[in-house]
Formats: C-alpha cells, sequence, structure tokens
C-alpha cells in the first residue's frame, strides 16, 4: 500500500509535509486546529481529496476539546471549528463537502451525549479515508482501462497519493495500468510557480517505478506535437454541473494544445469534487495566492521587488475540451449536464 498522506494518530492528525518534498521527507503531528488550518493553508498538506480529509480530522481537533455537556453548547463549538477550516482554501470542494458532512453527521446524532456525538465523528473522518482508498482505486482501475501498452500520459500538478489519503486520482490511472502490466510512461509538467509537478509528481513515480519525464510547462506543446504523449489526464478541484473543471493553472492551457493536437484530455476526480450547485465554471471561486511564490519562490529572488503580480492558483477548462471525466462510478462524457448528475442517481 502507498504511503499514507493523511493519517489520524491516536489524538491529533499526521501528515507529510510536501513542502520539503523530494529532498527530505518529514511527518508533522498537528494537534492544533491552528496547525491544520495553517498546513491547509500554506500547501503542507494539498490536492482535493486529501485536503478534504483534512478538513474532517481538523474538525475532529476542533472540537476534541470543547467542554460543551449539551447539544446546543457543542453545536457552537462544531460551526465554530468548521467555519475556520473553511477560510483556509477557496477553490476545492471537497473541503466544505467534508466539513459539511461532519456537521450533518453532529445533527443526526444530537440525542447523544457529547462524548458519543465526539466519537461518532471521529469515526465518520476515520471512514473518510477508508473510503477514499476505495474510490481512488475503483478510479485508477476505470481509468485504466483508457491505456493501453505503450501508452504515454502527461500530467500536470500532483495527483498521486500526495493528493489523497494514499492512492491517488489521476496519476494512479497511469500506477493502476502499469501494476496491470502493461508498458506505461508519464511526462509530468514541472507546473509553475510551486513546481508540484517537479517535486511530487517526478517523486512519486520514482517511488513508483513508472518511468516518468520531467518537463518544463512550456515544454508541453512540443511534446505532442512531437507525439511524445497519447493523452492527458489531470485531476480536479471543482466540477461545475456542466463538466467545466477547476485545476492546477496552466491545466486550461494543457487541454487547449490537446485539443490542437488531437489528443484526449481527461479529469480524473471523485464525486466529492463535483459540485451539481454550480452551473459552470465561471461561478468557481478561483484562489489567488501571495506574490512571493512567483518573486520569490523557494526562497530565491527571481523577479524585481514592488512588480505588480497576478497569481491565480486554479484556472477552468470548459467541458467541450474534456473528452472525459473519470469517477469511482465509471467514466462520464458529454453532455455532462447529464451523465455527471447521473453518477448520483441511486
Amino acid at each position: 500500500m502507498p504511503t499514507e498522506t493523511i493519517a489520524w494518530a491516536g489524538d491529533h492528525v499526521r501528515i507529510i509535509d510536501q513542502t520539503l518534498l523530494p529532498t527530505e521527507t518529514k511527518f508533522l503531528e498537528l494537534r492544533t486546529i491552528e496547525e491544520v488550518w495553517e498546513a491547509i493553508k500554506m500547501l503542507r498538506v494539498r490536492g482535493a481529496p486529501a485536503i478534504g480529509i483534512a478538513g474532517a480530522l481538523g474538525t475532529i481537533v476542533g472540537v476534541k476539546g470543547s467542554p460543551a455537556v449539551t447539544w446546543s453548547g457543542f453545536a457552537e463549538d462544531l460551526n465554530t471549528a468548521t467555519d475556520y477550516l473553511a477560510t483556509s482554501r477557496p477553490t476545492a470542494v471537497n473541503l466544505f463537502w467534508a466539513l459539511d458532512r461532519m456537521k450533518r453527521i453532529a445533527e443526526s446524532v444530537k440525542d447523544q451525549p457529547v462524548s458519543a456525538i465526539k466519537q461518532r465523528l471521529l469515526d465518520e473522518a476515520v471512514e473518510m479515508i477508508e473510503e477514499d482508498n476505495r474510490v481512488c482505486i475503483a478510479m485508477g482501475e476505470h481509468g485504466a482501462s483508457l491505456l493501453k501498452d505503450g501508452d504515454s500520459v502527461l500530467t500536470h500538478c500532483n495527483t498521486g497519493g500526495l493528493a489523497t489519503a494514499s492512492y491517488g486520482t489521476a496519476l494512479n490511472v497511469a500506477f493502476t495500468a502499469h501494476r496491470l502490466g502493461r508498458q506505461v510512461q508519464v511526462f509530468a509538467d514541472e507546473t509553475r510557480p510551486l513546481l508540484q509537478g517537479a517535486r511530487l509528481t517526478a517523486w512519486e513515480c520514482m517511488q513508483e517505478g513508472v518511468p516518468c519525464t520531467l518537463i518544463c510547462d512550456s515544454m508541453a506543446a512540443v511534446v505532442m506535437r512531437e507525439k511524445k504523449v497519447t493523452s492527458v489526464m489531470v485531476g480536479a478541484d471543482r466540477i461545475a454541473a456542466n463538466g467545466d473543471t477547476a485545476n492546477k493553472i496552466g491545466t486550461y492551457m494543457c487541454a487547449v494544445l490537446a485539443k490542437e493536437h488531437g489528443i484526449p484530455f481527461y479529469v480524473v476526480a471523485p464525486r466529492s469534487t463535483i459540485d451539481l450547485t454550480l452551473a459552470g465554471g465561471d461561478e468557481i471561486p478561483i484562489e489567488e495566492r501571495g506574490a512571493e511564490e512567483i518573486i520569490a519562490g523557494f526562497g530565491r529572488q527571481t523577479g524585481p521587488s514592488g512588480i505588480r503580480v497576478y497569481n491565480p492558483a486554479f484556472d477552468v477548462t470548459p467541458h467541450r475540451l474534456i473528452a472525459g471525466i473519470v469517477t469511482e462510478r465509471g467514466i462520464a462524457r458529454s453532455p455532462y449536464t447529464e451523465s455527471l448528475k447521473a453518477l448520483f442517481d441511486e
């Protein structure tokens, strides 16, 4: 089994500090809700599914010391914790999905003693981890059906186990095909400005033993023109009802290039990333991050002080550029307003 990206360690949260990879593998022990919030905000834990799990476990950390003895008192403490965690990052819907799920679970057992409510919340958060593993395995199997022997996959950002509890989304498709004995390889965009592809995807491919070639983001067009890749597979932070998909900045560029070169572009994400309350991508909130990530990323200044910087963390790929959306329940195809909704029909 892959390394656990995030776990409950008895009375606190344990994560891999992804800001230190690939040169150092360090686990952080998060014992306060402020530490969990900071870990999400600073991308020590990242990837939509992992952020959702961090939100659930962070809720546990936030309420386990609640002195409340009644439901009304505990509900106030619970809302305070979830509202605080919700301010960490705005784009990945999995965070809000997980926080809402925790509140619904607490509401469902509000007639029980507060100690029992706390235990029920902990059980639910741990179940989210186990559920994420099952979902990722299923997505890997569905996605692997799209790959044949000799295929090459271009990825953007990081969608391996580091983006989830253990297994991964889009990158896990290549890993699953590899485990099935198919000769596949990965081309990893470095993914400016924080280099998740260079630091994380390339590292995970080496850990898994999958052949990987690291390229600069600006090389993607040439790689496609030279027919070095047969498909593009990316993850998602939020998918609107019409299939428009928010993912790491630069994903839209990859989708346009793939369309130009006749290469299928796939999104791989769990149903928890699909937000049917949003009609289209224009409604997805896009996080903007600090100028220092571009001017002085990783401690070295590469831009002049005082220069204006525009640093959106995500962009939106229109549904018309997406060949399919791989979920744990299968592959959705256009028209997405119908196929995505069908994924939630019992």
